[in-house]
């Protein structure tokens, strides 16, 4: 190792930077050139494969906890700033939502870990880097733009979260967090807050559920357009109503115990949720 001077060293930094554009650039070109590539078939799974998907996810778990169990503290801490930041610029009724919005990043955030779980599945090595590989595969392109697509969906949310409270509660801002508590469920105002914002939530929810639970290890697993990654996770929640929204309901109860202790316990419910998601691909696409 020698250590390079400032010019050296700025020119390598320079010729990374341009590297890194231009892999960008190849990968945007290669949506167009998988735009509407063979979709392939989904089956029916029933509730039982559930619960092998979550032991198979915790099992991936186990075997890399050290590597994994960083990128949710990763997450955790960001659910932490966020939480700290709404308090801290008097932002109590945006605290809810930005808790509430892991659910539609969720899928986007845990790309890495179906890379583990993918690259476990194959016989090949796995670390803590294998996670940040994808961005070698053809397919990270539109990995990054279905990525676009959640975080907009999540500032949507977060308006209409705002929106639906300046309707009921607001326009000014609470007190303090306890008089915020109080006309939450001791007023009339604020179980109408509670009530739309569930229901409009819960289609932001879905609307990120059904486009991107199949997409992104779809994208990851093989070299299909953006359009069929879509439509195969559209036709596999589908072909399967019941049994997916029993899988929602469990990614949204694990989430939420996750984010009850200071966001601590995302640190494992994002991993295994993450690498139980991959198997779950595996069993609905054939």
């Amino acid at each position: 190792m020698t250590i390079k001077n400032p010019i050296e060293w700025s020119g390598a930094q320079l010729v990374q930077a341009a590297h890194a554009i231009g892999s960008m650039g190849r990968a945007l070109h290669h949506i167009g050139d998988t735009a509407h590539s063979p979709a392939p078939a989904v089956r029916r799974i029933a509730f039982s494969d559930l619960r092998e998907v979550l032991a198979s996810g915790f099992d991936d778990f186990k075997a890399y906890r050290s590597d994994v169990v960083l990128v949710g503290i990763i997450y955790a801490v960001i659910g932490i700033i966020l939480d700290r930041a709404a308090f801290g610029a008097n932002m109590l009724p945006l605290v809810f939502p930005l808790a509430s919005g892991f659910a539609i990043l969720g899928p986007f955030a845990a790309v890495g870990l179906y890379e583990m779980s993918r690259r476990r599945e194959l016989g090949l090595e796995v670390n803590w880097g294998s996670g940040i590989e994808m961005v070698r595969e053809p397919g990270f392109g539109a990995v990054a733009v279905l990525g676009l697509v959640l975080i907009a969906i999540f500032g949507a949310w977060i308006a209409s979260a705002w929106w639906i409270y300046r309707a009921t509660l607001g326009p000014a801002m609470p007190a303090s967090a306890s008089a915020f508590l109080h006309d939450v469920f001791a007023t009339h105002a604020g179980h109408v807050m509670i009530a739309v914002g569930v229901a409009v939530g819960f289609v932001f929810a879905l609307v990120s559920f059904v486009i991107s639970v199949v997409s992104f290890p779809l994208l990851l697993d093989r070299d299909v357009g953006l359009d069929t990654a879509l439509r195969t996770s559209f036709r596999a929640v589908a072909a399967n109503p019941r049994v997916m929204a029993a899988w929602g309901l469990i990614v949204a109860g694990l989430l939420l115990v996750g984010t009850l202790p200071f966001f601590v316990g995302l640190a494992i419910a994002v991993p295994v949720l993450g690498h139980s998601t991959w198997h779950l691909y595996r069993r609905l696409v054939a």
